[in-house]
């Protein structure tokens, strides 16, 4: 049934121009419809009509989230390291391999470890859940992009996915998280965010190890009904590593489940219909879900709800360029997303105005940054002026700006270009190091910062853009202003940066903390943005170097 209704669905005209798509009404099995476009887009039944700037995108993605992962191992950060070794104990000739060796372990522990890898230093791809190109598809829904260790997995595994299949691969997993977060907002009702590439995971991941659309539906029926992860994760003034692995724990769930799905495990049917599942438990739908599988739900002599749609119609991307990956955004350096137009403004106002930084610190009277909510609510926090890990500080956007800030103040000079600036004030994973987070300069300008709201004109531009300004005022009482930025370098919107000399040096920046020369940098560096020319041998190893040459470090955590 399934197969017919996609095949039957054509776009809507006023978008054919843009993109080809196939549309998973409300009132139909969305599970069964996530895996069977997984599968037909996988297996060539769309035709090789996917734009090259869009597999340009995702390769630049991935690339991105690879040099975070590796980095953090290198730093010796807890969760990944932790998770590394738990998965270099399950071993399994089947299996796959997690960041830096050849020994094949389970599947599922690698995912496990190298997604939390990925996702340690809270830098790479962002998405917002918002698409301009679909009315009502504007549900908000942040998510990173954490979940490539799942495409890399099956590669492994299976031994018959090239380059060219595995980026079709993430672009996909990328397309059912990102429409996802478009029209259900986790977060609304204190969910992670990581439950959309959970489903996205299980569906890929089912996808290229053969398994068939019911057994997919399955297996996110099982990831929906005994894995949610809350937002108790990531709540408190201090973060845990619960916060960091979520997606990596979730994603472990979601291809176990896909596994035992494959072995005959019958999982909950037609998720996302199903009235006591996250979906229409939140936001409930009465009518017709068009389901003999939907059955009325009695507590005692009460029918709860009863059969009905799920809360949202899913349109996924199959050719041309419209897909969610082109609207993810990229983070230039480490911080919170939140704080990239903050950041924008901040050093927007640094190249215009090269004498700010001529005073010092003690040339500054206050510095105030004016947001929208979320963002006014969560990282402009007055409990987060003093964080203490650096789980923290990557999400207190006063110690962002203020070290940022800090780095032009100690050089005494500007850059005279928005990118160079970029680069050269880039922040790296030292900058939120135990002696970083105490530094003198860095903790003065934070007890100059206040926060305003920037009210309903801001909050209207969010998530549009990033609607933030800064104003800076001097000792002199003059006061520069960066005005209100929408798209900061980085965003998917923003077309003044040049993006891919800030990526090269952002890689090698993180390179450097890994591998002993520039070179052997930029040799890695080289696989990854190749990846589409790569056989599926290669693919298997292209996350291979020894992780005993790497360079030595201290665990950047004290």
């Amino acid at each position: 049934m399934i197969s017919r209704t996609i095949a039957s669905l054509r776009p809507h005209a006023r978008h054919a121009r843009h993109f080809s798509a196939v549309k998973l009404p409300a009132d139909s099995n969305q599970a069964q419809g996530i895996g069977q476009y997984a599968k037909d887009l996988l297996d060539g039944k769309f035709g090789d009509n996917v734009d090259a700037s869009v597999y340009e995108r995702v390769e630049m993605f991935h690339t991105d989230s690879v040099m975070c992962g590796i980095s953090a191992l290198a730093l010796k950060t807890n969760a990944p390291t932790i998770l590394r070794e738990e998965a270099l104990t399950y071993s399994d000739p089947k299996g796959a391999t997690v960041f830096g060796s050849s020994a094949r372990c389970a599947p599922e522990k690698v995912i496990a470890a190298n997604a939390s890898a990925v996702r340690e230093w809270d830098s790479n791809g962002t998405v917002f859940g918002f698409n301009p190109s679909i009315p009502g598809h504007d549900a908000g829904e942040f998510g990173h992009n954490d979940f490539y260790p799942v495409v890399m997995a099956a590669a492994q595994v299976t031994g018959q996915v090239d380059g060219k299949k595995a980026l079709l691969a993430m672009i996909a997993l990328d397309e059912i998280r990102g429409r996802l977060a478009e029209v259900f907002s986790l977060k609304s009702y204190k969910i992670d965010h990581v439950v959309h590439g959970a489903i996205a995971s299980a569906a890929v991941y089912g996808a290229l190890m053969g398994a068939t659309v019911e057994q997919i539906e399955s297996a996110i029926g099982m990831a929906v009904a005994h894995y949610i992860p809350f937002r108790a994760i990531r709540a408190g003034k201090q973060l845990s590593d619960s916060k960091g692995a979520s997606a990596a724990i979730s994603t472990e769930a979601a291809v176990l489940s896909v596994r035992r799905a494959m072995r005959g495990f019958v999982g909950p049917k037609d998720i996302f219909r199903n009235p006591e599942a996250i979906f229409r438990f939140f936001e409930p739908t009465t009518g017709t879900g068009k389901s003999k599988d939907n059955i009325d739900i009695t507590l005692g002599n009460k029918v709860r709800w009863g059969p009905g749609p799920s809360p949202f119609n899913l349109i996924l991307s199959h050719s041309g360029d419209d897909f969610a990956v082109m609207g993810m955004h990229f983070k230039l350096g480490l911080y919170e997303h939140q704080s990239a137009g903050a950041l924008e403004g901040l050093i927007t106002a640094l190249v215009n105005n090269p004498e700010l930084v001529s005073g010092g610190v003690d040339g500054i009277a206050g510095i105030n940054i004016i947001a929208y909510e979320p963002a006014f609510g969560i990282i402009g926090d007055p409990a987060k002026k003093d964080p203490k890990t650096r789980q923290s500080a990557d999400h207190s956007m006063a110690f962002i700006v203020s070290r940022i800030l800090q780095k032009a103040l100690k050089t005494g000079k500007v850059p005279g270009t928005m990118d160079e600036a970029w680069m050269e004030l880039m922040l790296s994973p030292y900058d939120y190091g135990k002696d970083a987070l105490y530094e003198k300069d860095t903790r003065s300008l934070m007890d100059k910062i206040t926060f305003s709201h920037g009210g309903p004109e801001y909050d209207a531009k969010y998530p549009d853009g990033i609607p933030t300004a800064i104003d800076i005022t001097l000792k002199s009482g003059k006061v520069i202003n960066s005005g209100m930025v929408m798209y900061p370098s980085g965003h998917a919107r923003n077309t003044t940066a040049d993006l891919k000399q800030i990526l090269q040096h952002k890689n090698r920046l993180l390179g450097d903390i890994v591998f002993p020369d520039r070179s052997t940098v930029d040799q890695f560096v080289n696989r990854l943005v190749t990846m589409k020319d790569a056989s599926a041998t290669d693919a298997c190893t292209l996350y291979d170097f020894d992780f005993n040459k790497m360079k030595q470090h201290d665990c950047i955590d004290g």
